[in-house]
């Protein structure tokens, strides 16, 4: 079986440039968490229905799992990773642990993620606008309301963008 050729792409992740040479049909994700170790971004079902591996590609939320990474080329991905800023967590992840929004982790950051992009397009969504936000995020652990609850507070302190 003949491997698919790799061509160098140049992508912007966190804040930092990376040079890599990538196969065709190598996903987003795959390259995030087995080229980059940059594993906060969870694969789930792999069919882009459940949310996990949600990233955030010019600041929309994507699905790593379905993008080809060479579709990123050029563009500027942000992964869980690169939310804190040093040892200072991002206000929306600092939220989900105040809010207890975290229960086994898995879907928090594609749900960060979405969150940090809702809050960035609209600084003051209403409960409907969050939960409509969220519903393409799975969390098999709550009922969301704790995450509800987080994204609200972050709402009504900060512009979720810090």
């Amino acid at each position: 079986m003949e491997r698919p050729a790799k061509r160098l792409i140049s992508l912007h992740i966190n804040g930092q440039e990376y040079d890599l040479a990538v196969s065709a049909n190598r996903t987003l994700l795959e390259l995030l968490r087995e080229d980059l170790m940059l594993t906060g971004t969870k694969e789930g079902c792999d069919d882009g229905s459940c949310g996990a591996c949600t990233v955030l590609l010019d600041g929309a939320p994507v699905r790593s799992c379905l993008l080809l990474a060479m579709e990123a080329e050029g563009r500027e991905v942000t992964t869980i990773e690169g939310l804190a800023k040093k040892d200072k967590l991002h206000p929306i992840q600092q939220s989900f642990i105040d809010h207890g929004a975290i229960q086994c982790g898995y879907c928090s950051p594609g749900m960060i993620l979405t969150t940090k992009a809702l809050l960035d397009q609209n600084p003051n969504p209403s409960e409907h606008e969050i939960k409509v936000a969220i519903s393409g995020n799975f969390c098999r652990c709550t009922g969301y309301n704790k995450i509800v609850s987080a994204i609200g507070a972050v709402r009504q302190n900060s512009k979720g963008d810090e």
